[in-house]
């Protein structure tokens, strides 16, 4: 019997979906919400899933583990959900819910759960898939060989046009990405790339060795999977091959995973400078550890809070002089940070993207530095007039004000670029640079030269 084709939903459709839902839910409805499932798009399911309840999820999940799409759906769903639903099913039936999934969904499947429970699973399933699987599970989650698909179309470069055709019309169905078909030799060894396109615009009788592009790119298995991105990327790829230290083809990594990796560390670079942790579900967590993964980071912030209260407190004395000082603490201060973040983001997001190159260093702090030079006189020059205007007393309080704003801003500036780029070249994550470190630095330095200004100017 032929499917019924699952269109992928924009805009309101989903809020209309997950209303339906839930109706049919509390109605008890469950063939109707058999029929509303066998119409929509996996990928629509998981998105409404994630804003049942856990009680709605438990109902729902035990009527689309009994239909065909069980597989598909939670290959979309999000890994908490995922593992949380499954973790009643028996070792059994995982299986053959394993066995229906693309490989490489599959092993991200099986990491994601306890050992003990991917081991039982693995025991019920057929040798083949047990082995592609395992394979899979051998490298890290987070390179090349973690994501892959072995399950690609390659040809013999001995091969004929007309038998390559019958090769790829026969074993198509069951493989990834025919767009790009891959051409070996000896034990597997990768020597070429054909499109499809370009395979049936030759004579039958040329082989595949005389009409394919030698000039091949390609990543090993240990490449880093964010490497595997900026690679697709940079050449507009639909996926890249992998292979071994051998040089042996042994998978390729598609366009759709690209996607999720580059969806994964946008995610994770962004809770990381908004000081959140890098946890890319922390919304699905449980109060306490949402906790738990955000307390660290407000705690450099109250450290670097409790320092600039130090200094402040240090100078007293200068405050009690000149009382008008107290209010422009937050206006240095707040400038300070903002252009550091604005510095750091720019350089972590150059970094991420191959746009910032470490040994461009001097380059990239100078322009910088330059950027500091410029905001800092515009800015500079505004709040030092309006303090001039605002207090009369003591005159040179304008100057105090306008320099320090200069000054900082500069020192920021220049911070905020320097800062990802040192850990960058010592290996360490880059999108810890910003948040709560390049801020709370930029808070104890400016509110110190603020003071250290005003105490050689105003002679207090």
């Amino acid at each position: 019997m032929e499917k019924t084709p699952k269109r992928e939903m924009i805009g309101i459709e989903g809020k209309v979906l997950l209303d339906t839902l839930r109706r049919l839910h509390r109605r008890g409805a469950t063939e109707n919400i058999k029929k509303l499932i066998s119409k929509t798009h996996p990928a629509d399911l998981a998105w409404v899933f994630r804003s049942l309840n856990s009680g709605e999820q438990n109902d729902i999940f035990q009527i689309i583990a009994q239909t065909d799409m069980v597989a598909d759906f939670l290959s979309e769903l999000d890994t908490s959900i995922m593992v949380d639903l499954v973790d009643d099913l028996s070792a059994s039936f995982m299986a053959g819910v394993v066995t229906r999934m693309a490989s490489d969904d599959a092993a991200d499947l099986l990491e994601a759960l306890p050992e003990e429970i991917a081991h039982d699973i693995r025991t019920h399933m057929e040798a083949d898939d047990r082995h592609e699987v395992e394979e899979l599970l051998k490298y890290d989650p987070q390179t090349a060989g973690g994501i892959m698909s072995p399950d690609f179309m390659y040809l013999d470069e001995d091969l004929t046009v007309e038998e390559a055709i019958k090769k790829v019309q026969k074993r198509s169905e069951e493989k990834e990405m025919v767009f790009y078909l891959y051409i070996t030799h000896g034990d597997g060894q990768l020597t070429g790339v054909l499109s499809l396109r370009e395979l049936l615009l030759h004579p039958m009788h040329r082989q595949l060795k005389n009409i394919m592009n030698a000039n091949v790119i390609s990543v090993t298995t240990d490449t880093d999977q964010e490497e595997v991105a900026h690679v697709v990327s940079q050449y507009n790829m639909l996926a890249v091959p992998v292979v071994d230290a051998t040089f042996k083809l042994v998978g390729i990594v598609t366009v759709d995973d690209i996607i999720d990796v580059l969806r994964e560390e946008a995610t994770e670079d962004f809770l990381q400078m908004a000081g959140a942790g890098k946890e890319q579900e922390i919304l699905l967590k449980p109060l306490h550890k949402k906790i738990m993964l955000r307390a660290p980071w407000l705690l450099a912030s109250w450290v670097g809070g409790v320092g600039a209260m130090f200094i402040i407190n240090s100078f007293s004395y200068e405050l009690k002089q000149v009382l008008a000082l107290a209010s422009f603490i937050p206006v240095i201060a707040g400038m300070g940070g903002n252009i550091a973040t604005q510095s750091s983001t720019i350089i972590v997001r150059g970094l991420a993207t191959g746009r910032v190159n470490t040994n461009q260093f001097f380059k990239v702090v100078g322009k910088e530095f330059v950027v500091g030079i410029v905001l800092g006189s515009f800015f500079g020059l505004l709040l030092g007039i309006l303090a001039f205007f605002s207090y009369h007393t003591p005159i040179y309080l304008g100057l105090v004000v306008g320099l320090s704003v200069f000054l900082v801003m500069i020192m920021a500036a220049t911070v905020g670029t320097f800062v990802p780029m040192i850990l960058k070249r010592f290996n360490v994550d880059a999108a810890v640079a910003t948040g709560p470190f390049i801020t709370t630095t930029i808070d104890v330095l400016g509110v110190s030269l603020y003071f250290a200004i005003a105490k050689f100017f105003l002679h207090l």
